[in-house]
Order: structure tokens, then C-alpha cells, then sequence
């Protein structure tokens, strides 16, 4: 008889998820997360997909997928029901009657390093990426005390415990640097080390640790918690924030210089087709090499892009009068503009999640099958060519 790895739990995979995906990297308009679904049900079965749009939901519950993970929100704005008398009710009925949970990640998906700004540039062959628009680093402080030299570890471990210490990879970080602490205790005191009235000199240590700002109750009431002085003494300051290298969009090069004419088939190769198919703005003769890119919409990102010095941009759902702007300001020079369908420059990062997701639990010794749904739900389904021509 072979023993089977269990199934991991819904609340397993959200947890690999949501540290993949942080949900405080959403932005505060987005709605992201476990939409339904048990949390402690076993998970064998992963759809991913970039729409909860019927046909899918179908599909997930005709493979008998436990969990569908979507970027776009089913519920995207406030709801007050969800009944089966309208399209997004329906869809929740849908997935609880067929025992298939929902959970989306969107703007915090947008932003992760990688994420979906990351796919759509790896699959155009983009290197040296950097975010088009980056997010601030979150806000730290750092803890500096006092420790007399027997109670150093115990106060780091303390302070590591309530969230201190954590740069990138590592943890339990902390600086110590050897001194004198001298002090006079008052006769109402009850001194760890010393008597009251008289002046006592101590070899202590300097500790300094970094911490996540919304954190600091924490670290400063494990830090009086561990510390064997009656009124330890402490500086918290502020730091200073930075960028990440998270962020809306992507900058890359690449590997070689090209027409924008080759470069849009390129575009039009790597990513599904779609009844929209590739648009252009620039001269088709023109050499580009610097490229940004954005998954979804993107036209909100034009100043970036002239910042970031692009020779050209790809992203969806370019509108009429912000793109003729771009264009007369550039003049015959970049940056030029691609235009692509909303779906498709977004379907390229379910792949990449497919990846990071079904390595983490195998990891966990809790494998899942996942799967990417190839069902396109660009709402477009056909386009006419126009039969007449214009003078440009």
C-alpha cells in the first residue's frame, strides 16, 4: 500500500497565495481575495483563468476543479445579495452547488514582483525589468534600547517575535554595538541591577532593529515584556520609504533593435489571438528597443512612460483622445503605442502563477493539479474590416 500526500486545505492555498499575491498590495478601490468557499475543504484541482465569466465557471466545474482563481473580481463593487435572479448571484450559486471555491487577485497581483506586467514582458522577450511605475517600499521604523549584556538574545528573540528584524530573506536581523548605561535609581524604584539612591554603572548593549510600522505596538510591548530593567529605555524612529520593486508596468529592453512594424508582429505572436488584434500608432519604419508595457488598461501611465525614455508602449484599452495626445506631443518621434486586447495582455501571467503555485505546495508535500484555462472571454468576438480607405 503507497500512502498518498494529503490534500492541501483551502486556507493552505490562500495562505501560498496571499504571500505570493499580499493582499495590502491591492489598491483600496480593488477587491480581491477568497470570494466563496469553505476554508478548511481539500483542494486536488486549481482552475486559473482571467475572467469569472460563465463559460469558465463552466469549465471549472465540468473538470470538477475545487478552487478557480481568477484576476478580475467577480464582486467588484459593494454588494447587498448575491440571488440567483442576476448574472453575479448566480455565479456564486454556480460555484457552492458544484463545491468550487473563488479567489481573485488583481491590483496586488498588477503590482507583485513577478506579476502580471512581468509575464506580458517575458513573453515579448524583455529583459532588465524595472516597474513602470513603482510602489513605495511600506513604511518601517527602527527600535533602538539599551540591554544589559545577560538579557541581549532574550530581548532580540522578543522583538523578532513581534515582527522585528525581517530584511528580505532574513529574519531576526539586529545590530548591537557594546557601552556604559549609567543611572540612579529612586528610592521608590525596583532595580534589576543597582540600589536606590546609589549610582550604578551597567555594560550594556545598543540593539537596533528594523520593523514594519503598523507593528510597533507589538515590538514595543515585547520589548518591556523581555527587558529585565523596570523602565527600559528605547528611541523609535521613522524611516525614510523607498521604492520597491514592485509596481504597475514594466520597463525592459530588447535583446536586439527593431522596426515598430516587426516588433508589432512580434506582440501579435506571443500573445492569443483576439478579434481586435494588434494596433499601432508610429511610423511602422521606426527602431524601437526601450520598451514598457502594462498589462489591462494602462492609458493612466503615459507620463511614465515618457519619464522611463520608452521607445514604445504595449498595453490595453488605449482610448481615443488620451492616445492622439501621446502622439501629438511625440510628434513622428516615441514614445509609439501598441495596442492590445484587455484579456489577452493579461493572460500570459496564469501561467507563471500555475508555476510558483503548483511548486509551492509540492513543496508543502501537498501537490495539486492546476490547470490554465484556455477559453478566451474577450468580449469582442468578430471584426469587419473597414472596405473604404482615408487620407492620413
Amino acid at each position: 500500500m503507497t500512502n498518498e500526500p494529503s490534500a492541501p486545505s483551502l486556507a493552505d492555498v490562500v495562505a501560498v497565495l496571499e504571500r505570493m499575491y499580499d493582499p495590502s498590495w491591492a489598491r483600496d478601490w480593488d477587491a480581491v481575495g477568497l470570494v466563496c468557499g469553505e476554508p478548511s475543504a481539500p483542494v486536488r484541482r486549481i482552475l486559473l483563468a482571467v475572467d469569472p465569466a460563465p463559460s469558465v465557471i463552466e469549465e471549472a466545474l465540468a473538470w470538477r476543479a475545487d478552487l478557480l482563481i481568477t484576476h478580475h473580481p467577480l464582486l467588484f463593487k459593494g454588494v447587498h445579495a448575491v440571488a440567483a435572479t442576476n448574472p453575479k448571484g448566480r455565479a456564486v450559486h454556480q460555484l457552492i452547488r458544484g463545491g468550487c471555491a473563488l479567489y481573485t487577485a488583481h491590483t496586488n497581483a498588477d503590482v507583485a514582483a513577478p506579476g502580471v506586467s512581468d509575464a506580458l514582458a517575458r513573453v515579448l522577450g524583455l529583459t532588465d525589468l524595472v516597474p513602470l511605475s513603482a510602489d513605495p517600499a511600506d513604511p518601517i521604523d527602527k527600535l533602538v534600547t539599551f540591554v544589559p549584556e545577560s538579557a541581549v538574545e532574550k530581548v532580540i528573540d522578543a522583538l523578532a517575535g513581534a515582527g522585528a528584524g525581517e530584511i528580505g530573506e532574513y529574519s531576526r536581523c539586529a545590530w548591537t554595538s557594546v557601552g556604559t548605561g549609567t543611572f540612579v535609581p529612586s528610592v521608590g524604584a525596583v532595580p534589576a541591577i543597582g540600589t536606590p539612591g546609589e549610582r550604578e554603572a551597567v555594560e550594556e548593549r545598543r540593539v537596533e532593529m528594523i520593523l514594519p510600522r503598523h507593528r510597533r505596538f507589538e515590538a514595543i510591548a515585547a520589548l518591556r515584556s523581555a527587558h529585565p530593567y523596570q523602565t527600559p529605555a528605547f528611541d523609535l524612529f521613522e524611516l525614510v520609504s523607498w521604492s520597491t520593486p514592485r509596481g504597475i508596468g514594466r520597463v525592459g529592453t530588447l535583446e536586439a533593435a527593431t522596426s515598430l512594424r516587426e516588433f508589432a508582429m512580434l506582440v501579435a505572436e506571443a500573445l492569443p489571438g483576439t478579434a481586435q488584434g494588434v494596433r499601432i500608432a508610429g511610423e511602422p519604419t521606426a527602431e524601437v528597443r526601450r520598451v514598457a508595457v502594462c498589462g489591462g488598461s494602462g492609458d493612466s501611465l503615459f507620463d511614465a512612460v515618457r519619464a522611463a525614455e520608452a521607445d514604445v508602449y504595449v498595453t490595453a484599452d488605449l482610448r481615443h483622445h488620451p492616445a492622439s495626445d501621446v502622439r501629438d506631443l511625440a510628434g513622428d518621434g516615441p514614445p509609439y503605442l501598441v495596442d492590445v486586447a484587455h484579456w489577452a495582455s493579461e493572460w500570459p501571467w496564469l501561467a507563471g502563477v500555475s508555476n510558483r503555485l503548483e511548486g509551492a505546495l509540492m513543496d508543502l508535500g501537498t501537490p495539486v493539479e492546476v490547470l490554465v484555462s484556455v477559453r478566451s472571454t474577450d468580449p469582442w468576438i468578430f471584426r469587419v474590416p473597414s472596405p473604404g480607405g482615408m487620407v492620413r
